[in-house]
């Protein structure tokens, strides 16, 4: 853990980012959400369904994985919890970019975004192949989603970045954090 903490229970403007990224979810209006948790942590105060990896060790994809088997939604957004300057202007961007069978994953520049992605249901058998053969790469998922046509790429203005800016290590943190 290169934060030496769980990130989803670092605060922003003093609340956890876990509730700041679930209440975005909900004012864009999700009928589900879920998230993806350790085993060893107790996520039941945020009011939402806890998903555990069925592959260990396999990073974001499995995660991914889990909720898209776990949908009963056409679009499963997957919000990464370490984006703290994310906002619902952009999400709600993306999700009028999607169709019930084509989701789009954002792209700065060169840049794949697929932490802050919509992806149709039907990408889940592409996650779990890619899973069963020890392929984590999330980039590569989304490389795979567009050329199956289940999702496009969105290219975003380089004034987007900022939303994308997130918290990996204790030195991307402000000082007040």
């Amino acid at each position: 853990m290169r934060m030496g903490r769980d990130k989803a229970l670092l605060e922003v403007s003093g609340q956890a980012l876990l509730a700041r990224q679930i209440q975005l979810t909900r004012k864009l209006g999700a009928s589900e959400i879920f998230i993806s948790g350790r085993p060893e942590t107790d996520y039941s105060t945020f009011g939402c369904r806890v998903l555990l990896d069925k592959f260990t060790n396999a990073g974001p994809l499995s995660g991914i994985e889990r909720a898209l088997d776990a949908t009963t939604s056409s679009l499963l957004l997957v919000l990464a919890v370490d984006l703290p300057e994310m906002n619902m202007e952009l999400l709600q961007q993306l999700a009028g970019d999607c169709s019930e069978t084509c989701g789009v994953i954002p792209k700065l520049a060169s840049y794949v975004e697929p932490l802050a992605a919509f992806y149709p249901k039907a990408t889940q058998s592409l996650a779990l192949a890619r899973l069963k053969r020890k392929s984590f790469a999330v980039k590569i998922f989304a490389d795979l989603c567009v050329q199956s046509g289940l999702a496009r790429f969105v290219d975003l203005s380089a004034n987007e970045t900022k939303y994308f800016a997130n918290w990996n290590s204790p030195t991307d943190l402000p000082c007040t954090t």
